[in-house]
């Protein structure tokens, strides 16, 4: 009778459009296949409400809610802009987003300083096998998919009857509980929920001289998948490319300042020496995360 009163409240909580339903899922992944003793551990959250679910790190909400405060701050108080890298933004940098009912789905990423809204044109195409298990209170069915370069094994339970899951993955005939690739190397399990106030979206703008910035959102470019696909191999081929592009903005008089840190939280003064430092960085990062939760997008 409890479990029916909760379902009941989970149902009606979505529905109200005061209220967003809040998923808490444990994302464990290995970064570098050459070391799976590396395993790092996330906390993902997936907000539901009746027009859609948001699926995106914890620590990375907090670091651009502080980030956006900060230059607020900036900005308000006069002078140039300072954009310098620091916080702890967490490892993981997407959102995913899905609008209901047709569960359009968007892949919000970013490379470098640039912004994408990259639409997503494939859809899970689901197995459902018999073999179910008890994962925490749920009682879970199996199904597998192939999807984004991987083999895929999810399992869902019709006790919550949302057809949503972490990252891109919906379409079950309930809410996925826990999802792993057959590897092993990426996993999402569901470790609570709860139910919050949906936040107010206050957007307002606050102009400095040239500067003119707009809040209540970061603004994206739309993309397609193989546009992005495209956009990430110039980057990896040359990474310091739009670190360039930010120097000559600075130079040419306009109201930005660029500070480069190194690995070691120094600021290099040398715009050249900062490129090098920075495709250094970068080679670094992707020679060690090479594993990807969606391989197809970033070969």
């Amino acid at each position: 009778m409890m479990k029916k009163n909760i379902l009941f409240c989970l149902l009606l909580s979505i529905c109200t459009h005061a209220q967003i339903n809040r998923f808490f899922y444990e994302y464990k992944y290995v970064p570098d296949i050459n070391n799976k003793t590396n395993i790092i551990n996330e906390m993902m959250l997936l907000d539901i409400d009746a027009k859609g679910s948001n699926y995106y790190s914890h620590k990375r909400f907090i670091f651009d809610s502080t980030m956006v405060a900060n230059i607020e701050k900036q900005i308000t108080g006069g002078g140039a802009l300072n954009f310098q890298e620091g916080g702890n933004p967490g490892t993981v940098n997407y959102k995913v987003t899905k609008s209901y009912p047709d569960f359009k789905t968007y892949l919000f990423t970013r490379i470098f300083a640039d912004q994408y809204k990259v639409n997503e044109d494939q859809k899970p195409e689901w197995k459902i096998l018999s073999e179910k298990q008890k994962i925490g209170e749920y009682t879970a069915q199996k199904a597998t998919t192939s999807y984004g370069g991987r083999e895929w094994i999810a399992w869902f339970s019709t006790e919550i009857p949302i057809q949503d899951g972490p990252y891109k993955f919906y379409g079950l005939p309930g809410l996925i509980i826990k999802l792993e690739d057959t590897t092993g190397t990426h996993v999402m399990t569901l470790v609570g929920n709860k139910t919050i106030k949906a936040p107010a979206k206050e957007t307002k703008e606050i102009e400095n001289g040239d500067v003119k910035v707009i809040f209540g959102g970061l603004q994206e470019i739309e993309i397609t998948k193989d546009k992005y696909k495209k956009l990430w191999k110039e980057y990896v081929k040359d990474p310091a490319k739009n670190m360039r592009n930010m120097r000559n903005m600075a130079d040419n008089g306009e109201n930005v300042i660029i500070k480069h840190i190194d690995s070691n939280g120094n600021e290099i003064t040398d715009p050249n020496k900062a490129a090098r430092e920075r495709e250094k960085i970068v080679k670094e990062s992707l020679a060690k995360n090479n594993n990807p939760i969606e391989p197809d997008l970033v070969k």
